[in-house]
């Protein structure tokens, strides 16, 4: 029998859609399952493999979940503001309005070709007016709460993009976008203050269920330390150095200080530095690094001793130099640190560098030679000598610097507060109006949206304007506080912010009057199982999780955290090994896959491939291995038999296979799960029939892995059936996932001579005896004297003879 599956998929996509099965209900009586996929970057490209991987585990979850009778929201739509758009609106002339809508519709249509099972109903836009509206409403009701700020700093410039970038996105000092370097650059920027919420985001993780590895990652990223603040008065000043470290304990070994280039007492002290014009002449080279090539830890040490500038040690009194250095950041701490070279390598090559005084202050290593990192005895440490546990010895040195006036216990994170702002087109509208009487003022709730203005020249502003300043009716307007003349801000959201509240609008994408109605909230949030990429989990993911916790700060989301679970998939590679890039031509086009196989075959490909969470290079011989696997399910249809129950040689095959899939798809095991199908397939093709209760269970098993054909094998054989997508899903019987008959094997003298068949209850007496009743062991044995007989249970039995 031929499988026509172009008509066929098409067919089914068309009657899920027409029958509403994939449409959740709101405030259901039914259990509710909300599974989240991480929504596209709606690209020109079109959709490549790794989407289908990424979907096609939640994809599966869902499907099993209907079947188990609850009322699943698993719903998609489009993360389409960015860089990428706009460059490429830049490049070809179009606008990015029709580019965005163009790869939309191309996106959707690749999606449902793949018959995933998404809630069309309820797709989002970040672009649209009525989403990004409550976009601005989230922006303004953290400005109100004092979340939101604008200060001077220098910042992360692409000269390419012509656009201000966050740490986050310039890592490894290259642009996110267009991987150019970037350079530093001082600048006015729009900052969110995540560092508020860095304690709720790393408590937060201990109510979730989420892989060890994201935890981890959540974690280094806010990098929390405890140490303690200390100041360090400045020679024939008022001034004090205040420094953080999580050392403390090391104080009596600090021989210098180092200082940030940009650090504002420089300045204001000037004229006490004899040697200013190295300070200046340092700082011009400074300014030409970025701040990844400043902070790398293997890089040559330079810096500048500040003449006539000197540092008090406060535990001992000692008067030490003070330097200036690029990998000391106004934006890190206090913008200065003190210097331990006996017990920190980065110190200890600057102090050899520049021939500092080396103190050390614990023992256990040879500071001639390198830092000593260790634990250890404390000495040359006054009232800390002898003592060898760290954590005694800095309770110890708390307590005097606290008594002393000098410091005190302190937190610091890792984390800086969130750079919000870029100075492009194609980006929410950041909704402040600058009044010169007023200040910065909040633009009205009942204005929004404020609405991103149609242009025609939308390239970028030069040095880092944004191209709305230059739309004079958009920029020019009056002050909503006072009603004198005023101006709006011009600078755009970053792209991230869509993304941070996506999930909330899904369950209730079309109300105008709220960002989502709070009791549909209440019934299906927080989203329950939320499977992404490894390299989402800590931008998107903290950025998401500290919006969501803001708003339920504020009262307008019914709980503390968004997502309940998450999980990662891992990436497909090229059939070389390789990730895929379109420079190595080794991209696996999607299309193409379903246009010569199907979109069953991709489905079951993708998920059997290997360990869903690892990588795992494409195969175009397994790929047609799958294709295989679909045509033996198809053609089942000319070995069926009447029945309505399982057969007693397939009874326990069914049961075990029932048990193994259910299991495995809940623990990610997609590609056991298939292989399971593929040995029960096996068996069956095997006995040489099965019956219409066993392939009505085998359909419903692979149904949420490959809809299409079973959905049509299902029509044929059970005419009046209902959909598979809404059938019961098969239980087992764990009593008949025992088999009743085992095979083991039969040694003599350690070596196997044979295998039988025995009862799976069989005791040891029985299984000797049917092993020395096996034709080939009793000739064996004949005429031998048996020393020693064994039953290991379930595996073999070893006659020892002589």
């Amino acid at each position: 029998m031929y499988y026509d599956f172009k008509n066929a998929e098409k067919k089914w996509q068309d009657n899920w859609e027409k029958a509403g099965v994939f449409h959740a209900q709101d405030n259901s009586d039914k259990k509710k399952f909300y599974a989240l996929v991480e929504f596209p970057y709606p690209s020109g490209a079109g959709m490549h493999v790794g989407h289908i991987k990424a979907y096609s585990g939640l994809e599966v979850v869902s499907r099993k979940r209907r079947m188990e009778g609850y009322n699943v929201l698993f719903p998609i739509g489009f993360d389409a503001y960015g860089l990428p758009t706009e460059n490429y609106a830049i490049k070809t002339g179009i606008h990015p309005r029709k580019v965005t809508d163009d790869n939309i519709a191309k996106f959707t249509s690749q999606l449902k070709r793949v018959g995933f099972s998404f809630d069309w109903n309820r797709v989002v836009d970040t672009t649209e007016e009525g989403y990004y509206k409550w976009t601005q409403w989230i922006f303004l009701k953290m400005f109100e709460n004092g979340l939101a700020f604008r200060d001077k700093t220098l910042v992360n410039y692409c000269p390419s993009c012509k656009v201000v970038l966050s740490n986050e996105d310039s890592q490894g000092g290259k642009c996110d976008i267009c991987h150019s370097d970037i350079v530093q650059k001082s600048k006015d920027v729009w900052y969110l203050r995540i560092t508020e919420y860095a304690d709720k985001l790393l408590e937060g993780l201990k109510d979730v269920d989420y892989l060890p590895n994201v935890k981890l990652q959540q974690e280094n990223w806010i990098g929390k330390s405890t140490g303690a603040f200390v100041n360090f008065d400045v020679k024939n000043t008022d001034e004090t150095l205040r420094i953080y470290t999580t050392r403390p304990d090391t104080l009596f070994g600090v021989t210098f200080m180092v200082m940030a280039p940009e650090h504002p007492m420089l300045d204001k002290y000037k004229d006490m530095i004899t040697n200013f014009d190295a300070v200046e002449n340092y700082r011009s080279e400074c300014a030409k690094k970025t701040e990844f090539e400043r902070t790398q830890l293997v890089k040559d040490k330079t810096g500048v001793k500040l003449e006539g500038f000197v540092a008090i040690n406060p535990v001992n009194g000692k008067e030490i130099p003070i330097f200036i250095s690029d990998y000391v950041m106004m934006g890190y701490g206090t913008g200065a640190i003190m210097a331990v070279p006996a017990h920190d390598q980065r110190d200890y090559d600057f102090a050899k560098e520049f021939g500092i005084d080396i103190i050390e202050v614990i023992k256990g290593g040879d500071i001639s030679v390198e830092a000593y990192t260790g634990d250890g005895e404390m000495v040359n440490s006054d009232y800390l000598n002898g003592y060898k546990d760290k954590k005694s010895s800095i309770a110890r040195v708390l307590e005097e610097l606290e008594k002393k006036g000098i410091g005190e216990r302190g937190v610091q994170y890792k984390m800086k507060d969130w750079a919000f702002n870029r100075q492009r087109y194609w980006g929410e509208p950041i909704p402040i109006v600058h009044c010169e009487k007023c200040g910065m003022v909040a633009v009205p709730y009942e204005e929004l949206p404020l609405k991103l203005p149609e242009v025609e020249n939308f390239e970028p502003g030069q040095d880092g304007e944004s191209p709305l300043a230059k739309i004079d009716s958009f920029v020019n307007c009056t002050c909503p506080k006072c009603g004198a003349a005023a101006k709006r801000e011009t600078d755009t959201m970053p792209q991230w912010a869509g993304s941070s509240w996506y999930f909330l609008r899904y369950i209730d994408p079309h109300n105008d009057n709220e960002l989502a109605n709070m009791e549909k909230l209440n019934y299906w949030m927080p989203v329950d199982w939320y499977n992404g990429g490894m390299e989402h989990v800590t931008r998107h993911l903290i950025y998401s999780r500290f919006w969501h916790k803001f708003l339920y700060d504020i009262g307008a989301v019914p709980c503390e955290e968004p997502y309940a679970k998450r999980t990662a998939q891992g990436l497909i590679l090229g059939p070389d090994g390789v990730k895929m890039s379109k420079s190595r031509g080794n991209v696996i086009d999607p299309n193409e896959v379903v246009d010569v196989y199907g979109a069953d075959v991709l489905r079951t490909y993708v998920l059997f491939m290997g360990d869903y969470e690892q990588a795992a290079p494409w195969s175009e011989s397994s790929v047609k291995g799958c294709k295989r696997f679909v045509d033996r399910i198809w053609n089942l249809q000319e070995i069926l038999t009447d029945g309505d129950e399982f057969s007693k040689e397939l009874s326990s095959s069914f049961h075990k296979t029932i048990k193994k899939v259910t299991e495995d798809i809940e623990a990610l095991k997609y590609n056991t799960a298939i292989a399971a199908l593929m040995t029960l397939l096996n068996a069956i093709y095997a006995k040489g029939s099965i019956n219409k209760a066993e392939l009505k269970a085998l359909l419903l098993l692979v149904n949420p892995f490959a809809p299409h054909v079973t959905e049509e094998i299902n029509e044929i054989v059970f005419a009046d059936s209902e959909l598979l997508a809404i059938t019961q899903w098969p239980t087992y019987d764990e009593a008949k996932c025992v088999d009743d008959e085992i095979e083991i094997v039969v040694q003599l003298n350690g070596k196997v001579r044979a295998k039988m068949n025995v009862p799976a209850d069989v005791d040891q007496d029985e299984a000797i005896a049917m092993a020395k009743a096996d034709e080939k062991i009793s000739a064996e044995i004949a005429g031998k004297t048996i020393v020693k007989e064994l039953y290991v249970k379930g595996r073999l039995v070893n006659i020892v003879v002589k």
